[in-house]
């Protein structure tokens, strides 16, 4: 009895000792392609040749509906003079006029989903996407490219409103050539969940470790479109005001001042990120964040404009020798029981080896708190965990 009683000691003690990561971890089973998201299912006839590609009728997807003129569409097909992009793999998916394609998921009700998928356009530059989860959609912008590659991944958010829900995307464009239409790929899904705000901290989702599914095998990290709906979001807390997109990175691909997410303004003045925080009236508060450089060539100078309630102020990328990042600051008397704060870049800036793609700075750990506290919530944490830890070892 005396040595089960010390075994359950030390295992309370080893759960102690490892608190901090178990509460910040996710389960991603389900994290992932949709079946068949990558297209490279075969059909039961095979793929289509180009001879079959111009016959009529519709195409067979396996794990797919489709409506209207859908092809599967093969890396390096050419289109009389253009070739076709591929995003990843060999196979992708091109919607023609009115045309839909859509899936039926099985998932938790009540739940924001996030869909991560590639998208390219082809004939037109006009070209938009419509991705919706009936009856809540949005409509994907297609005609500024952010890289040279020729393909952006995106990241929309929806709620389940039942156990199943259907994703559809649907081309509404009308172009002379019935063909012509955004190319898919990839389409993946997580679920979401909203981080816990921290005691020190009025900002949700500050580090921006919970955003939406990435691919491992993709540099070019994951495009947040608009979203003004703060409750239904890829990047949980936030919103994306403007009509360009933000760019989520992982610190695979791109220096990422801490932990392993955080977010590129690649957009300019047209890429606002912002979040509404609660604040006591009349308290005296700081604005803090991580300003860096991606480490993607990105051409300089780098700035950003923060915003916190009346409170603005332009701060610039300092180049440091020892580091890619530096912290910032803005101070700001709240006026209301919640305070607006937001970022933009203050540049339209490119990449210095293609003079091209669009890149921006790196905004990462931003914190809300009252001037003058101490940000020691972790160290008193760990104070507290350490004081319990010796006194269950004192007593064995």
């Amino acid at each position: 009895m005396a040595g089960s009683f010390t075994r359950m000691k030390w295992v309370s003690i080893f759960v102690l000792l490892h608190l901090p990561h178990l509460a910040f971890t996710t389960l991603t089973e389900e994290d992932g392609l949709v079946p068949n998201g990558d297209f490279e299912q075969s059909p039961s006839n095979g793929f289509p040749s180009e001879a079959i590609v111009e016959q009529s009728g519709p195409t067979e997807i396996p794990n797919w509906k489709t409506n209207g003129t859908v092809e599967l569409v093969e890396s390096g097909q050419k289109q009389g003079a253009l070739i076709l992009i591929v995003p990843q793999g060999r196979h992708a998916v091109r919607l023609g006029n009115d045309a839909e394609i859509s899936q039926d998921l099985t998932v938790e009700k009540g739940s924001i989903y996030s869909v991560t998928f590639s998208a390219a356009r082809t004939c037109a530059q006009l070209e938009s996407l419509n991705v919706s989860v009936p009856p809540a959609s949005q409509t994907i912008d297609l005609q500024t490219l952010y890289n040279v590659q020729g393909w952006d991944p995106y990241a929309v958010a929806f709620n389940a409103d039942a156990d199943t829900m259907t994703l559809l995307f649907k081309n509404t464009g009308m172009e002379d050539d019935p063909t012509c239409g955004p190319i898919i790929d990839n389409i993946a899904i997580k679920k979401m969940f909203t981080p816990d705000r921290p005691k020190d901290n009025a900002v949700i989702n500050g580090d921006f470790e919970e955003g939406p599914f990435m691919f491992k095998n993709t540099s070019l990290g994951v495009l947040l479109p608009t979203n003004l709906d703060e409750e239904t979001s890829s990047l949980p807390g936030w919103t994306v005001e403007s009509n360009r997109a933000m760019r989520y990175v992982d610190s695979d691909h791109y220096a990422v001042p801490e932990g392993k997410r955080a977010i590129e303004l690649v957009s300019g003045k047209e890429g606002i990120i912002s979040q509404m925080v609660e604040t006591t009236p009349n308290k005296q508060y700081s604005l803090t964040f991580l300003l860096g450089h991606a480490d993607d060539k990105c051409k300089q100078p780098l700035a950003v404009m923060a915003f916190a309630g009346d409170q603005a102020q332009n701060v610039h990328y300092t180049p440091n020798s020892n580091s890619t990042f530096q912290s910032s600051n803005l101070n700001f008397t709240a006026k209301a029981e919640r305070t607006r704060i937001a970022f933009y870049s203050v540049y339209y800036n490119t990449r210095s080896d293609d003079m091209t793609s669009l890149c921006g700075p790196v905004i990462d750990d931003v914190r809300v708190w009252f001037s003058g506290s101490r940000r020691n919530g972790l160290r008193g944490l760990w104070v507290a965990i350490l004081g319990l830890v010796w006194v269950l070892i004192s007593s064995i």
